[in-house]
């Protein structure tokens, strides 16, 4: 079985803990997908960043449209996320 080294958030520091810190504020929890990150808090930092762009910034399609490709996606790759 794979096995990937996580930084818990009780033991976050410096970027890590402000993006963790973040994932709380907007989720109430940090999920797994982020922790998987956690080795890496500037990698980490800039997907949440390229995320939010995909997910909020200007495009042609609606907040809707993109929630649904996201979810397609996730979907067909059997992904919970």
């Amino acid at each position: 079985m794979p096995y990937i080294r996580l930084i818990g958030e009780d033991e976050a520091d410096g970027l890590l803990r402000e993006e963790y810190d973040a994932a709380i504020e907007r989720a109430g929890k940090v999920f797994n997908i982020l922790k998987a990150m956690s080795l890496r808090p500037a990698v980490l930092k800039a997907s949440i960043e390229l995320y939010r762009e995909i997910m909020f910034g200007e495009s042609g399609l609606s907040r809707q449209e993109r929630e649904l490709l996201a979810t397609v996606a996730s979907t067909e790759q059997s992904c919970h996320y």
